[in-house]
């Protein structure tokens, strides 16, 4: 047996906050907290619907706080920037090829947000 130690790399709690790449990792991964408010809301809006009217308005009034509204917001933009970071790593993930060539990793990106933008306007004309 030797009698040396091994070697240990000390890591620091903060060691993902050098890199620029996990920076964006973890906001990324963050903007989950924001959608799990937004998606709690809807389904207690859904549930306040079943209970009657006076749950409905009180409902109604929750949602009318500006906090809320506020935090509706910050889910939309973390929304936005998860379907930007997915949208960009889209052609790198699953490229496409269309006549043995492959196509412009720019389009991919603009055929998705067209896309998100159709399904979008449809969704506001039936609504």
């Amino acid at each position: 047996m030797s009698n040396r130690k091994p070697y240990v790399r000390e890591m620091t709690r903060t060691w993902w906050a050098e890199s620029p790449f996990y920076r964006m990792y973890i906001l990324r991964e963050a903007t989950v907290l924001p959608l799990l408010f937004f998606t709690l809301s809807l389904t207690f809006g859904l549930a306040c619907l079943v209970m009657g009217e006076s749950a409905w308005e009180n409902w109604l009034a929750f949602m009318a706080n500006p906090f809320v509204i506020a935090m509706n917001l910050v889910a939309l933009l973390g929304s936005l920037f998860h379907a930007q970071t997915f949208f960009s790593m889209m052609p790198q993930v699953m490229p496409i090829r269309i006549g043995g060539k492959l196509l412009n990793k720019k389009v991919i990106v603009f055929a998705q947000w067209m896309a998100v933008i159709v399904i979008s306007a449809i969704v506001l004309f039936l609504v």
